[in-house]
């Protein structure tokens, strides 16, 4: 009884594992990028967080992940604003977001 009391103030509690595991949404093809939103659950709003991958034939696949400190209230309005700062990024950075830094 003292473990579970514990466990739940300091945060170990399974509700808490669980509103950190983000659900990554449908993959978003924009100009040879694919976007996976992933809205991260925090304190019941949605933190706009995801992947942007581009997969070449001939290249090895790469990523860049991203998270933004953008909270929205629903899980799908947060699918959405992922989205568009991802393009917004695409448009912006293109290939050098996958420059070595």
């Amino acid at each position: 009884m003292l473990k579970k009391l514990f466990s739940s103030l300091l945060g170990g509690g399974r509700e808490d594992a669980r509103e950190q595991a983000p659900e990554v949404a449908e993959a978003l093809e924009y100009k040879g990028y694919e976007i996976l939103a992933a809205p991260v659950p925090t304190g019941g709003q949605y933190r706009v967080s995801g992947v942007i991958r581009r997969v070449g034939e001939a290249a090895e696949p790469q990523e860049h992940r991203f998270e933004r400190s953008d909270t929205v209230p629903d899980r799908e309005g947060c699918v959405v604003l992922t989205r568009q700062k991802a393009q917004r990024f695409i448009d912006d950075v293109g290939e050098r977001m996958f420059d070595p830094r």
